[in-house]
C-alpha cells in the first residue's frame, strides 16, 4: 500500500457507507452473505487503488460502483452457466439473446438507486426473528453498523471466533430458510418490527449498563444503536414506535456522561449531577417523544419508556422528579407489556412516590417469581427499600444476594458498599443504644 496513511479515512467512510453497499448489492443477490462478500471486495479494492490514487469525490458512490460490478458479474455468470445446462440444443444467438434480457433487467435493477429502501430491507434482514437475539444483534452491528467482527466481540466481551461463527451462522440461516430480502406489508409489518427495535434496544442496553465485565458501560455500544435508531426514525416516519426508541434512547445517553466519576465508579440516577447531562441529546429525545405522541393510534411500549425519561430529564433536580406521574406511566406499561421487569421497576417508582413501604409491598410479590430468580436487581431493589425502613440487616443480607449474582464488576463493587454502609448504620445503632 503507497499510502497507509489513506487506512483510518477509508475505515470511517466504510462505517458511513457499508449499510447503504451491502443493502444495494443484497437488493440484486437476494442473497445478504453474497451481498456482504462483493461489498468486502469493495472494500478491499479500495484500500488499493485509493491509496495511490487518492480518495474519489464521491467514496460511497465509488464502493457502490464497485460492488455492483462484482455482483453483476456473478449474475452474469451464473445466468450463463443456466443456461448451457438448460438449454444446450437452442441456437447460440438465442443464447445469448437470453442472457442479454436477463442481465438487462439485473442492470435496470442495479440502477435503480433507491437507497432508503435497501437500508430499511436490510435492518429487516439481519432482526429477521428465525435469528435469535444474540445472532440478530450480531449480525446487524455487522452489516447495518459497519463494525468489525473484532469491535463486536470487544464490546461484548467475547472472542473474535465466537463472533464471526455467530455471523457466519446467522447469514447461513437467512438462506436457508430463504428470508426475502423486503420491508413486510400489512399484519406482517408490526411483529417485525417489534424484532427490529427490539434488537437495536438490546444494543443500546448491553452499552447502557453492560451485563458483564469490568466497565459499567460501554458507550461504543449505545452510539451505534443511537445511528441505527435515528437511521430507522428517517426511513418510517410514520411509525410513532420507532420515534419511540429513538426518543427513549436519546434521553438515556444523554445521561451517559454523569453514570460514572473520575474513577469509573457509577453512580446512581438520583445521585447524579444533571449539570452533566447532555442538553443536546435531551432536546433530541423529546422532539421525537413529541413526534410519537402525535402520531395516530395508542402509545406504545417505547414511547411510555421514553416518557417516563422526560420526566427525569424535564427535573432539575432529583428532589423535583414528578414520580407520581411516573408510577401512573408504568401502570400503563405493565397494562400493554407486562413484565417481571416492568412490574419491578413500578415497584421502584411506587416506593419513591408513595413510600418504601408500599414499594416493599409490590417487591415482595414478586419474590416467587421464576423469571426474577437469578436477576441481581431484584434484591438490590429490595435492599435499597428496607434500607430507607431502617431495617438494615435484611437490607445487607439483599446488598450481599445482589453482589453474588451481578457479573458486572463495578455493579458488584457498588453493592458491596452497600453492604458495608448497611453493616456501618447497624454498629451506630448498636452504640446508640
Amino acid at each position: 500500500m503507497k499510502n497507509p496513511g489513506v487506512a483510518a479515512d477509508i475505515e470511517a467512510i466504510w462505517r458511513i457507507e457499508s449499510a447503504r453497499v451491502v443493502a444495494g448489492v443484497a437488493r440484486l443477490t437476494s442473497d445478504l452473505a453474497l451481498a456482504e462478500d462483493f461489498a468486502q471486495d469493495a472494500l478491499v479494492a479500495a484500500l488499493e487503488v485509493w491509496s495511490g490514487a487518492g480518495l474519489p469525490d464521491n467514496p460511497g458512490a465509488w464502493l457502490m460502483t464497485a460492488a455492483k460490478r462484482r455482483a453483476l458479474d456473478h449474475l452474469r455468470h451464473k445466468t450463463m452457466a443456466t443456461i448451457k445446462h438448460v438449454e444446450l440444443s437452442r441456437e447460440l444467438d438465442t443464447h445469448h439473446a437470453l442472457a442479454e434480457q436477463v442481465f438487462t433487467e439485473q442492470i435496470d435493477v442495479a440502477l435503480d438507486d433507491d437507497i432508503g429502501d435497501d437500508v430499511l430491507r436490510l435492518i429487516f434482514t439481519a432482526c429477521h426473528p428465525v435469528l435469535s437475539a444474540d445472532a440478530r444483534a450480531a449480525l446487524t452491528l455487522k452489516v447495518v453498523g459497519g463494525l468489525s467482527t473484532e469491535e463486536i466481540a470487544r464490546a461484548y466481551l467475547k472472542s473474535e471466533p465466537t463472533i464471526a461463527q455467530r455471523i457466519v451462522r446467522a447469514k447461513r440461516t437467512l438462506t436457508e430458510a430463504h428470508v426475502p430480502f423486503e420491508v413486510p406489508r400489512g399484519a406482517e409489518l408490526a411483529p417485525r418490527l417489534a424484532s427490529v427495535l427490539e434488537v437495536i434496544y438490546l444494543i443500546f442496553n448491553e452499552g447502557y449498563a453492560a451485563t458483564a465485565g469490568d466497565c459499567w458501560m460501554r458507550p461504543e455500544l449505545c452510539n451505534e444503536a443511537l445511528r441505527l435508531g435515528r437511521i430507522l426514525a428517517g426511513l418510517m416516519p410514520e411509525e410513532s414506535e420507532v420515534h419511540g426508541l429513538a426518543a427513549l434512547m436519546e434521553i438515556q445517553a444523554s445521561r451517559l456522561p454523569a453514570r460514572v466519576d473520575a474513577k469509573g465508579e457509577p453512580i446512581l440516577l438520583l445521585d447524579q449531577d444533571r449539570t452533566r447531562w447532555d442538553r443536546l441529546l435531551i432536546r433530541r429525545g423529546l422532539s421525537a417523544l413529541g413526534r410519537a405522541e402525535r402520531l395516530p393510534g395508542a402509545l406504545g411500549p417505547y414511547t411510555l419508556q421514553a416518557a417516563i425519561a422526560a420526566c427525569h430529564a424535564r427535573a432539575a433536580t432529583a428532589g423535583d422528579t414528578d414520580w407520581p406521574r411516573i408510577a401512573a406511566l408504568y401502570d400503563a406499561l405493565a397494562a400493554i407489556a407486562p413484565s417481571p421487569v416492568v412490574a419491578l421497576n413500578r415497584a421502584v417508582a411506587v416506593g419513591m412516590a408513595f413510600g418504601p413501604a408500599a414499594g416493599l409491598e409490590l417487591v415482595d410479590a414478586l419474590l416467587e417469581d421464576p423469571a426474577l430468580t437469578h436477576y441481581h436487581l431484584l434484591p438490590s431493589v429490595r435492599g435499597d427499600l428496607l434500607a430507607k425502613l431502617d431495617r438494615m440487616p435484611e437490607a445487607r443480607a439483599e446488598f450481599e444476594r445482589a453482589a453474588t449474582l451481578t457479573r458486572n464488576a463495578r455493579e458488584r463493587a457498588l453493592l458491596l458498599a452497600r453492604v458495608a454502609a448497611c453493616t456501618k448504620c447497624k454498629t451506630a445503632s448498636a452504640d446508640t443504644l
